[in-house]
């Protein structure tokens, strides 16, 4: 999985920036708030990256900060909130709005994002209150299972790929810390077989 990405500038719009690292153009795509904060063409730019992995394509998603990958990774862990619907989620809102809207449970804020009803905003308040109500008292963004992954690249990985299989994110993280206790320095493709057997014994 790629979680970082540095490199030139060749094209950018507000809905994506193609970064040439290395002689190969990555599209990345991202939120208004990264868009605003992106150098000009033909100048460097370095990127949080998370890999959504479909049947028929790997998009990117990019962020200037870490902070705003960890919202949206807990963004799409929501039932019924993909990776295009977090991205404008993120574009339609503040980051630090969004996380005190959710945490006091601001369903008519939440609804004036747009592209969010009230079903959307509701499961947005139900699963993801506490969380980033963490974030808003500065405990953290995530469980303990994503405080393992965001202090490594693999867990990181791992929470992605997992995430993008379909899984839970609060399964992913329980999955890949019991996989990581018994497997301290197993490779990416090892502990994400391991982390499959877990979830596949429920």
């Amino acid at each position: 999985m790629i979680a970082h990405v540095k490199g030139k500038i060749i094209h950018k719009s507000p809905e994506s920036v193609i970064v040439d690292v290395g002689g190969v153009g990555y599209e990345v795509h991202i939120p208004l708030s990264t868009y605003y904060k992106l150098p000009e063409t033909e100048e460097y730019v370095s990127l949080n990256t998370y890999t959504h992995i479909r049947e028929d394509a790997m998009q990117l998603y990019g962020f200037f900060t870490q902070r705003e990958k960890e919202i949206f990774q807990l963004l799409i862990a929501v039932s019924g909130v993909g990776p295009r619907l977090a991205r404008n989620i993120l574009s339609g809102i503040p980051a630090d709005d969004l996380v005190s809207a959710v945490s006091s449970a601001d369903i008519a804020r939440l609804k004036a994002i747009p592209g969010i009803g009230g079903k959307t905003a509701e499961r947005l308040v139900v699963e993801l209150k506490d969380k980033m109500a963490a974030i808003a008292t500065g405990q953290g963004a995530r469980g303990k299972g994503q405080e393992m992954c965001k202090a490594d690249s693999i867990s990181s990985d791992l929470f992605s790929a997992l995430v993008n299989l379909g899984y839970k994110g609060n399964l992913a993280e329980k999955a890949i810390e019991k996989v990581k206790q018994n497997n301290t320095n197993a490779t990416f493709e090892v502990l994400l077989k391991e982390s499959l057997k877990v979830l596949a014994k429920g």
